[in-house]
């Protein structure tokens, strides 16, 4: 069943959008499924799109609500725990040796990061998933640190879920109109992103200020 819409929400037909609205019309839940896995390991494949989308889908007929949940959601772990293991195969060994290698960083500030990680990993497991562009990188750290699977995939299903049933049920309301919450989610990833910028800036800034009044002192008599 191919999906129509008035013509200022027709899904997109070109490019990885493009591609994404071909396999849920294609394949139905499967093919919402497949993106949404494929989104998790490539972050430039649109969710705010696909996942409205899919709702949109559910509306018109092409599958149902229950199934595009399902499906999504499976989708969402399964790409989940590709990174995982992506991050427990690299290993915390690795991420030391490259950490040793950047320029303005500690391994002081690696272990503090991996002791935050050690209190606070579950709640980032299950809360990341609900914030656009960390949705998939929190996935590498659970592995390198090697957070017991069953719990990695518990968290990672219940966050998906609740991300994924926002959008999904969103396009299933919004009908014609699903595209506007792409809108909105792009806005909130800007935001994400500009607050993660701003926090590089101000780490680098300090490290610079430090390494300068090292320098100072080194100099002074």
């Amino acid at each position: 069943m191919h999906l129509m819409s008035s013509a200022s929400s027709q899904p997109p037909t070109d490019g990885v959008a493009g591609w994404a609205v071909g396999l849920v019309e294609a394949l139905g839940g499967p093919g919402a499924g497949l993106a949404i896995a494929l989104e998790n390991l490539f972050p430039p494949l649109p969710s705010e799109v696909i996942l409205p989308l899919t709702g949109f889908a559910a509306g018109q007929g092409v599958l149902t609500l229950a199934s595009a949940l399902f499906w999504t959601t499976l989708g969402s772990v399964v790409g989940a725990v590709v990174l995982y293991w992506i991050g427990r195969v690299f290993g915390r060994e690795r991420m030391h040796a490259v950490w040793a290698r950047l320029p303005l960083v500690k391994a002081s500030d690696l272990e503090r990061t991996e002791a935050w990680f050690a209190r606070h990993g579950t709640k980032a497991v299950f809360l990341g998933r609900m914030v656009p562009l960390f949705r998939s990188l929190i996935s590498v750290p659970a592995g390198v640190e090697r957070m017991p699977l069953p719990v990695f995939v518990m968290l990672t299903t219940l966050g998906s879920l609740i991300w994924n049933s926002v959008l999904v049920l969103a396009g299933y309301w919004l009908g014609d109109q699903w595209a506007t919450v792409g809108t909105y989610v792009g806005v909130l990833s800007k935001v994400v992103l500009a607050v993660a910028v701003a926090a590089l800036i101000g780490y680098v800034t300090v490290r610079l200020r430090g390494a300068k009044r090292a320098r100072h002192h080194r100099r002074t008599p």
